[in-house]
Parts: C-alpha cells; structure tokens; sequence
C-alpha cells in the first residue's frame, strides 16, 4: 500500500541511489535483479541487519531507503526510528514486509516511512514505484 509520493531526495541530479534492508538472500537477489533493470537507479548498499545498516547508512548516502521489518539481528522499525532521530537528510522510506498489518503501518508513518508494501503480494507496485521516481529523477538530468 503506497502512502505519499512526496521524495525528500536532495536537488542534485544522480542516478537514484537505493539501499536494501533484507535479511532473505533470496529476496535480497530478487529485489537488486529487478532494481537493476530500473534506468537511473544504482545500489548504494545491502545490509542483513539492523546494526550493519545504521553503520552503512552514516557513510553511504542513499536517496530510496527499502527496509524489511523482520531481520535475523535487530528489526526494520528500530532502524527507521534511529534514522528518524538523525540531524542528516531522510532518504525516502519504504517498508516492504510480509508484516502488513496496520500496527506496522502506522508506526512506519510515525518514523517517516512514505510507502509500505506487502512483500507476499506488492512487489510490481514497488517497483513501479522506484520506475516512476526513476523517471522524474530522468527529468532532473535532461534539464541539467
């Protein structure tokens, strides 16, 4: 379920830099084969866990962060809500969980996440989502 499309990526133009937060290695691949058909979108890191993400996070920026709820160490929510609390620019946040209930929801919401979605069921509406930022990132480099 898609919430906000609002992108609070920074005004430079670059390819769109997107840092997975998932502890399955077969979802893990599955999500970077399909990221990297995506025009104008480059990984900017993966991460298992919740500590290893945060320690990435402070050094590799990201414009598009996709984080799992459920990890082997740690869990997706504590890792939005420390990301919440830094002084540093949010990338936009994404939840793709196959925790989809609304508890989860609201509480992704109350850390900034902009979009959840059911990873059992969701996976073409978030990639058609990277797709379309991708896009209009596009647009930002033909003006420049």
């Amino acid at each position: 379920m898609s919430e906000t499309t609002n992108m609070p990526m920074d005004t430079s133009c670059h390819p769109l830099r997107i840092f997975l937060v998932e502890d399955s290695l077969d979802i893990q691949e599955l999500m970077i084969e399909n990221l990297a058909m995506i025009p104008g979108v480059v990984m900017a890191g993966v991460s298992e866990s919740e500590d290893d993400a945060l320690k990435k996070l402070n050094t590799q920026p990201c414009d598009i962060l996709i984080v799992d709820i459920q990890l082997k160490k740690g869990n997706g929510i504590n890792l939005l809500r420390q990301i919440a609390e830094r002084k540093t620019p949010d990338p936009l946040k994404i939840i793709c969980s196959n925790n989809a209930t609304e508890v989860f929801r609201r509480v992704g919401r109350q850390y900034g996440v902009n979009h959840f979605f059911d990873k059992t069921s969701e996976f073409p509406q978030l990639f058609e989502l990277v797709k379309n930022l991708s896009s209009a990132n596009f647009a930002c480099h033909s003006r420049a």
